[in-house]
């Protein structure tokens, strides 16, 4: 059985990168990531679906351990992803998505060189702007800082092995399938077990 391949997908808020993960998941047999957390569970979230939800103590534990493939602390909580999870769905041949931040997505390049990551970029920055806007979120000063920042995320493009435009929905999502069937018949070190699978076949014939 092949292993399977890490797949990240990123990208500056708003971008639609979520939405292109939740119809994935509709289409393919995919994996996806579940993050672990130091916060409280929310109303309607459990734990190991939205989250693994650990204490303070277990989280640095693991991460002294180097058993998170990232991590980052948002506003007094720590996030991060475990490496254990995520390599154990990898060993039983499936593909997994990790859905993830820039900053992020740098942590796991280090720590998993093997992942291939996917940049999600919208169609402009003016339509960016109006999806964010369509929110009804933020103040139009936030909105501008937002878009400032995205300006700067942009510069992490050249680090990306693939850029999805999510211009049309449905196209978005058929070019990242495009690439992880691609990627799934990369001729790698892994194809050494394709050659070893042929090979004892024709010591059956």
């Amino acid at each position: 059985m092949s292993k399977g391949r890490l797949f990240v997908i990123s990208g500056p808020s708003g971008t639609g990168k979520g939405t292109i993960c939740k119809e994935l998941l509709k289409k393919r047999s995919l994996a996806l990531s579940v993050s672990m957390t130091t916060r409280q569970p929310r109303t309607g979230e459990i734990d190991g679906v939205h989250y693994y939800f650990v204490s303070k103590e277990e989280f640095l534990e693991k991460l002294a351990q180097g058993g998170l493939l990232e991590h980052a602390e948002v506003y007094g909580n720590y996030y991060g992803t475990p490496r254990a999870m995520v390599e154990e769905k990898l060993q039983q041949g499936q593909n997994v998505i990790l859905e993830i931040e820039m900053k992020g997505a740098a942590q796991v390049r280090e720590s998993y060189p093997e992942a291939i990551t996917i940049f999600v970029l919208p169609p402009s920055l003016e339509e960016l702007r109006k999806r964010i806007r369509g929110r009804g979120t933020e103040t139009e000063e936030a909105i501008r800082l937002r878009m400032s920042k995205t300006l700067e995320e942009l510069q992490e493009l050249p680090h990306y092995d693939y850029y999805v435009i999510n211009d049309i929905l449905e196209d978005a999502v058929r070019c990242t399938e495009a690439i992880i069937d691609a990627e799934s018949v990369k001729v790698d070190s892994t194809v050494t077990e394709l050659i070893r699978k042929y090979e004892e076949e024709e010591q059956t014939l």
